[in-house]
């Protein structure tokens, strides 16, 4: 009876062990998955920073061409008017 006494009560002691890590192990994967979906969450806005800041160099470009553009048209006014 003694063994089968002592084997209930290190039974009883494994379970509860395994309830606790159980718990843990839980609570580790809450704490993964919030810190994953943060990262995805950094991770998108990096992206829609990179498309904005692209975004924003091609128009700063186009701006660029544009007042070449009308550096050349205003000379080319200057030179009609001129001649005429």
């Amino acid at each position: 009876m003694k063994k089968v006494a002592l084997t209930v009560a290190v039974l009883a002691l494994g379970l509860a062990a395994c309830g606790t890590k159980t718990e843990n192990a839980v609570e580790n994967t809450a704490v993964e998955n919030a810190a994953e979906a943060d990262l995805n969450a950094a991770i998108d806005n990096s992206a829609d920073a990179a498309i904005a800041a692209d975004n924003a160099l091609d128009n700063a470009a186009n701006s660029v061409e544009n007042a070449a553009s009308d550096v050349g048209n205003a000379a080319e006014n200057v030179a009609n008017a001129t001649t005429n």
